[in-house]
Formats: structure tokens, C-alpha cells, sequence
């Protein structure tokens, strides 16, 4: 039995929440070996994620996109952000996803408890990395992921990313 190709969808972005360069690089190595050429956008802390996400800066936030995101981080962490998002009704459906390093239980239950999409310990990962990576991609082409649109950019530029 053939399988019907899927509906061509708009890409999506993979917004990266990550302090650490070390771990960002090998997050794109991995993407690259799983061949996953989705647009991403890297931050290197919740505070600067929670500010693109809501439009307050001169970039516009993506309407598809997925967040990947450490807990470990300076001024705003990973379940910071995460209890920030599920708060704000304009961002609450987002798709979040933790890939951290914290094997913490605390950590764990939380944000299972603010509803994230899934909680990935990245020395659990370890050889099969890229594998994962492969998976998500496969997973978030199933899937309807919403539209998510934020109220404003900080410099009044149209939202619609064609302008």
C-alpha cells in the first residue's frame, strides 16, 4: 500500500531557546545529519524569546513554529518561559518542547504540569540525537500545529511576514 504525499504545508520554524553555544552547534548538526532544513531562530534566554514571541521586537514572530528550549539559563529559564507562555492567551497553544541537560524530578513535573509537548534529556539522546531530531521533524509534519499571531511588533511593521 503507497501512502498519499502530504499537503504541502509553510515551513516550520523551530524557535531554539539555548544559552549554551556548545549545544546549539550540535542541536544543527544534528538537525543537518537528520536533513531537517526548517528555518531556525535562535535565543540564548527566555527573556529575549518571550519578547520575539509577543512582537516586541523589530522582527516578526512566525505563525508556524515550534519552541525547543533549555531550562538552565540566565535571567529567564526554560519553565519561566514555559509558565509565561501557557499564561499569555495569545501564546498558550504554542508547541513547546524541553531539551535539557537537568534530570531534576522538580523540573520534570513542572512542565509536564504547564502542559509542554514533551520533556528530552539530551545525554539521553546521546548517539541517537540526529534520530531524534528525525523523529520531531516526522512528528511536527503529522501533526496541526495553530497558528499563533501576536498582537504587535515594536516597530508598527505590518504583521504579515510577505511586507
Amino acid at each position: 500500500m503507497q501512502l498519499a504525499s502530504l499537503p504541502s504545508r509553510p515551513a516550520l520554524n523551530i524557535i531554539l531557546v539555548e544559552d549554551d553555544d556548545a549545544d546549539a552547534k550540535a542541536l544543527h548538526r544534528a538537525f543537518e545529519k537528520a536533513k531537517i532544513a526548517n528555518p531556525v531562530i535562535r535565543f540564548a534566554d527566555g527573556v529575549e524569546a518571550l519578547a520575539f514571541l509577543r512582537g516586541e521586537m523589530n522582527q516578526v514572530p512566525p505563525p508556524h513554529f515550534v519552541v525547543l528550549s533549555d531550562i538552565k539559563m540566565p535571567r529567564k529559564n526554560g519553565i519561566e518561559l514555559l509558565r509565561e507562555i501557557r499564561a499569555d492567551p495569545l501564546l498558550h497553544n504554542i508547541l513547546f518542547l524541553v531539551l535539557t541537560t537537568s534530570d531534576d524530578e522538580r523540573d520534570i513535573s513542572e512542565a509536564y504540569a504547564n502542559n509542554v509537548a514533551g520533556y528530552i534529556r539530551k545525554s539521553k539522546a546521546g548517539d541517537m540525537f540526529a534520530d531524534l531530531m528525525a523523529t520531531l521533524d516526522s512528528y511536527w509534519r503529522i501533526v496541526e500545529i495553530p497558528e499563533i499571531h501576536t498582537g504587535k511588533v515594536a516597530d508598527g511593521s505590518s504583521q504579515d511576514p510577505a511586507h
